[in-house]
């Protein structure tokens, strides 16, 4: 895996993002209740205050839980949220040393069909069915992963030019598409709940 990844709109953290499947991963994983750009930069903070050029699942699995949580709260946090998400990127990296011996690009190398990959991918500790599909996306349309179905597997995410998610990201102007979206979609869910639908 060596590609230019647009989603942390930084230099070092894309191409770190670019370079590693775990960073990926782990940037999937912040994104949440902070912008993407914060949770894509998130895994080259994280390498930088661990002293190291990538990240380790066998490392970061067997860190001392308090000590990697005080690792993401330095300032700046890594996350709004650094304690507990210091434990769910524990838990994903525990998981991927469990079932794939600490190699993350194990999780889609030999996957035979989208739907598999997906699976997989929604196994994982803290991948919803949302989170998995957005990763999936993101795996087929810009990292080259694309096991038969992979699209509909995807889901909406999947489709070509959706400028739905992380997974269309490719620089500023298809940040600013995307970042439009979820304005529109929370704003359509705001009136659904106001009208009581």
């Amino acid at each position: 895996m060596d590609v230019t990844l647009h989603l942390a709109q930084d230099p070092e953290a894309d191409a770190l993002l670019g370079r590693s499947p775990l960073a990926a991963l782990v940037g999937m994983l912040l994104d949440q209740q902070v912008p993407m750009e914060w949770a894509f930069k998130g895994p080259a903070t994280i390498a930088q205050r661990l002293g190291t050029d990538d990240l380790d699942a066998h490392e970061i699995a067997a860190h001392e839980p308090e000590a990697f949580a005080a690792l993401l709260s330095q300032k700046p946090a890594v996350h709004r949220y650094p304690g507990s998400m210091a434990k769910r990127i524990q838990q994903l990296c525990q998981y991927l040393v469990e079932h794939y011996d600490g190699d993350a690009e194990a999780v889609w190398t030999d996957v035979a069909t989208g739907k598999d990959l997906l699976k997989r991918l929604a196994e994982l500790p803290g991948f919803g069915k949302q989170k998995a599909q957005i990763f999936l996306a993101l795996l087929g349309k810009q990292l080259g992963v694309r096991p038969t179905g992979w699209r509909e597997a995807a889901g909406s995410y999947g489709e070509p030019d959706s400028f739905r998610s992380v997974a269309d990201i490719t620089g500023p102007e298809s940040l600013v598409k995307v970042r439009a979206h979820k304005q529109e979609m929370k704003a359509a869910a705001k009136a659904a709940k106001a009208s009581g639908s």
